[in-house]
């Protein structure tokens, strides 16, 4: 059998290019060549595309932008290419592809945007498809899609840039203090402020608008934060919970990467029956919002045994060390594993 050629999207215009790298080269390390020819889809923080064709090495360290290396590529939008249109000296080839991965966290790469160029194209995509993507991102929208599924979800509000300032902090002052401030859509912790007083709240909604034109104001749930891996379109794989520690604040960008007062483990400290309504309330979610190939679906778990919604990850880290990865292998599913059934869905095999 021929080998199945396998676009692997990596980079793009959003905060979380640095995290995209990270794990694009993961991903590509692990891909089966006896099974996979990858090609390699960079997208430059400046939204420029590119086929590259050198070291994996470079795109970790963040060297692969480079004229030696690349060579200016696009999606064609036509279904009869079904793939990359590569420009080069020599003129436009095209290279047919059966499937693309996008390894893009964040606005323009996890929002849909990818994905809808893709379904466009004909492209089965590895993961989840455009309408998932896009309400995933939302924080706002997604939970009141899981509201509507029955699952417990925080009580907020979305506030926008030109609105009324007086109105918003009287809102928040309703859901009490502390309280979260968010982007609506943002991922990696982005923007993210854990408010104290109505004296945090003004420049909590700056930062948050730096990331996004709407913030998410949201109560303080108190509990832990439990993660769901979840694979599969009909029939699901869920893998071990998750449970983060944290030694004090919240689960910010920077631990989230270096993990430096924070603990990880896995399986969660919970009761096998909790953890069995947790990962119930996840396939749900998982459904509710059309979820397809695999997402990280986040919890809070309260200490009287309420289980609350957070977000659900249609893209999340995917690095040897990232968190579903983990979940996964502690049900005995190795990386490699993991890259070939979730392509192996998108594909039909």
């Amino acid at each position: 059998m021929s080998k199945l050629k396998i676009a692997v999207l990596f980079g793009g215009c959003s905060p979380e290019y640095c995290v995209s790298l990270q794990s694009a080269y993961a991903v590509i390390t692990h891909l089966d060549t006896g099974k996979y020819t990858p090609v390699l889809i960079g997208i430059s923080e400046m939204g420029e595309w590119f086929r590259f064709t050198g070291d994996a090495g470079k795109i970790k360290d963040d060297t692969w932008c480079n004229p030696g290396d690349c060579t200016r590529a696009v999606i064609s939008p036509s279904r009869e290419t079904r793939g990359l249109l590569e420009f080069s000296a020599d003129g436009v080839r095209e290279v047919r592809l059966d499937a693309a991965m996008p390894v893009l966290h964040g606005k323009y790469g996890e929002d849909g945007t990818v994905q809808g160029l893709l379904e466009l194209a004909g492209i089965p995509v590895v993961g989840c498809g455009t309408f998932s993507s896009a309400v995933c991102l939302d924080k706002d929208r997604a939970r009141k899609l899981a509201g509507v599924a029955g699952v417990r979800i925080p009580k907020s509000f979305v506030a926008e840039e030109n609105d009324d300032k007086v109105l918003a902090e009287e809102r928040a002052g309703a859901l009490g203090y502390p309280l979260f401030v968010k982007p609506v859509r943002a991922g990696s912790s982005f923007g993210i402020t854990k408010v104290l007083n109505k004296n945090e709240l003004p420049g909590a909604f700056r930062l948050a608008f730096e990331y996004d034109s709407r913030a998410i104001v949201e109560e303080c749930i108190d509990g832990i934060e439990i993660g769901c891996s979840v694979l599969g379109k009909d029939e699901l794989v869920i893998g071990q919970l998750d449970e983060i520690e944290l030694s004090g604040g919240f689960f910010d960008y920077k631990e989230k990467y270096t993990l430096e007062t924070s603990s990880i483990h896995v399986p969660a400290r919970i009761t096998p029956q909790k953890a069995g309504e947790i990962k119930d309330t996840a396939k749900v979610v998982y459904k509710a919002l059309d979820c397809a190939g695999f997402a990280r679906v986040d919890m809070f778990l309260t200490k009287s045994g309420e289980i609350y919604f957070s977000e659900a990850n249609t893209i999340p880290g995917f690095t040897l060390h990232s968190r579903l990865p983990n979940m996964l292998k502690a049900i005995g599913m190795s990386f490699e594993q993991v890259l070939d059934r979730v392509i192996e869905l998108a594909v039909g095999a």
